[in-house]
């Protein structure tokens, strides 16, 4: 049971009768537990099982005052709908409870000496919350009735009457009920008081449970799945994970498929991973198999791996997937760049980041140039260790720069049709395979085969365009210069444009223009 959670309940006044069991319950087995870990001889276990108090003489009293057993749980805000104290526990209370359950026998003698007093065959005792309860004649017997009934009710068929006899019966039930229920509540908020007293006992006992919880969670698993127990501190300076793997998805997987991978983030060379391949590769699962391992060391679990190295991280932070804010009015594009934004903002050189395809949110054109420079200034000037995954094949050229490195998913092609091998190694991916990752999700066959010929298409086209004219900003001279869109040739162009009279130029006089800036351009365009 979470005890701090019912301690609260306790201490904020509002704990109902199945919290006072559920701590009562709670209480029984902590004996038994501090037993067992009596056994332990690690100190920092012994200094946790130290804090774990069975409040013994609270629980003896829980334990023979609640009853739990056919109860009815639970009462009302006033406590007044239903038996919780044990009978055995208050004599008062057994009495009062007493005169309630041989009510019913009193009706019975009654009803039965005043049908043999009277004659009257058909006289029955009966009760209903308007008028309690009442001796009821039908008319054929009313010449019967003796001067001692007080008529109560006229009916159609019958009158009601009372006597003396029945109306001292009727006081001693209902005050009976009343009291038993009062004297309940007072009992009940005696035992709450009791506890209340003792909330600072239960809320470090809590505490204790929580960490011996989280400390057996962590044994149990990292022996059930072979984790390793990571090295960690502050004369790390890399994450170096040999073999990783990420610790929820070989769970779902059949035990020894799941295809483990190494990771390297340094300070220098190595500082900013750059990955490619197509989507169903393992590229995400990869990226956060590292940020899981590397938060699983710091919390101090043993990691999914057959080594681990982990620097301190003081933050990691993470980009991926889409999703939208809709009641905000934000797209899916301004989420990510809110994410990216506080990235830029707030991560140091000891954070890790994982960033999954910055930019594609957008056009082709736009969301390359954001993810450049994005990758460029983590790189430059934060200088975090990085995983980059991405689309955006031009971005592998961004290794020329100090510290980043190439890696992708290798895939096997045969027979036109790609089997993903959730193997990351150095270089970077020649295409992400689109197009057959559309066909493995079953696409129609005839929009596969045209989608073909479209990338085709454009794959030749884009063999004839100069990638060097893709902005790249630099900062390998000086952060305040930037590489120009035009170059020297282009420039002069520009300033032929701009010295044209257009106001004056005729129609013949603007060909003659145009047919001299295009020779200028070497006939592009």
């Amino acid at each position: 049971r979470d005890l701090e959670r019912l301690s609260g309940r306790i201490a904020y006044g509002n704990a109902s009768p199945s919290v006072l069991i559920a701590v009562s319950d709670t209480l029984n087995v902590l004996p038994a537990l501090k037993k067992v870990a009596a056994e332990l001889k690690d100190p920092t276990l012994k200094k946790i099982v130290a804090d774990i108090d069975p409040l013994p003489e609270e629980a003896a009293v829980l334990n023979a005052a609640l009853e739990r057993v056919n109860r009815k749980i639970d009462k009302g805000k006033d406590g007044s709908a239903g038996y919780v104290i044990k009978r055995g526990y208050d004599e008062k209370l057994d009495e009062l409870r007493d005169i309630k359950t041989t009510a019913k026998q009193w009706i019975v003698n009654l009803e039965e000496r005043e049908r043999e007093a009277t004659g009257i065959r058909g006289l029955k005792v009966k009760y209903n919350r308007v008028f309690g309860y009442f001796i009821e004649v039908t008319n054929s017997f009313l010449d019967k009735v003796p001067y001692r009934y007080q008529r109560k009710q006229t009916l159609v068929g019958s009158e009601r009457f009372v006597t003396d006899e029945l109306k001292e019966l009727e006081t001693r039930i209902l005050s009976a009920d009343e009291e038993a229920d009062a004297l309940e509540n007072r009992i009940f908020e005696e035992l709450k008081q009791m506890l209340l007293s003792g909330t600072g006992c239960l809320q470090r006992t809590a505490r204790a449970l929580a960490a011996l919880d989280v400390l057996v969670s962590f044994a149990s698993v990292a022996v059930r799945n072979n984790y390793v127990r990571p090295v960690i501190g502050k004369k790390v300076k890399a994450i170096d994970i040999r073999e990783g793997r990420h610790p929820v998805v070989e769970t779902l997987m059949p035990h020894g498929s799941y295809v483990p991978n190494d990771t390297l983030l340094d300070g220098g060379d190595n500082r900013t991973i750059i990955i490619t391949g197509p989507n169903m590769a393992g590229k995400s699962t990869y990226m956060r198999q590292v940020a899981l391992i590397t938060l699983m060391a710091h919390v101090g679990s043993f990691v999914p791996a057959k080594s681990a190295e982990i620097t301190l991280t003081d933050r990691i932070f993470t980009r991926i997937g889409a999703s939208d804010d809709l009641s905000g009015g934000q797209s899916t594009f301004m989420v990510e760049m809110i994410e990216v934004a506080t990235i830029l903002n707030y991560a140091t050189s000891s954070s890790l980041l994982v960033l999954d395809e910055i930019g594609r949110g957008t056009s082709t054109y736009d969301g390359l140039s954001i993810a450049w420079a994005v990758l460029e200034y983590i790189t430059s000037e934060i200088r975090a260790k990085t995983l980059f995954a991405t689309h955006f094949h031009e971005l592998t050229d961004a290794e020329s720069f100090g510290g980043v490195k190439n890696y992708r998913v290798l895939v096997s092609e045969a027979g036109g049709k790609i089997v993903f091998l959730h193997k990351i190694a150095r270089g970077s991916a020649s295409r992400s395979f689109g197009v057959e990752v559309a066909s493995i999700a079953g696409v129609k066959k005839s929009v596969i085969e045209h989608a073909r010929r479209i990338m085709n298409e454009l794959e030749r086209q884009a063999k004839d365009r100069d990638s060097n004219r893709i902005l790249m900003a630099s900062r390998s001279e000086t952060k305040s210069v930037q590489t120009s869109l035009f170059d020297k040739e282009e420039s002069e162009v520009e300033k032929e444009l701009k010295d044209i009279d257009v106001d004056n130029l005729t129609p013949l006089q603007a060909l003659t223009v145009l047919s001299d800036l295009k020779k200028k351009l070497g006939g592009r365009g």
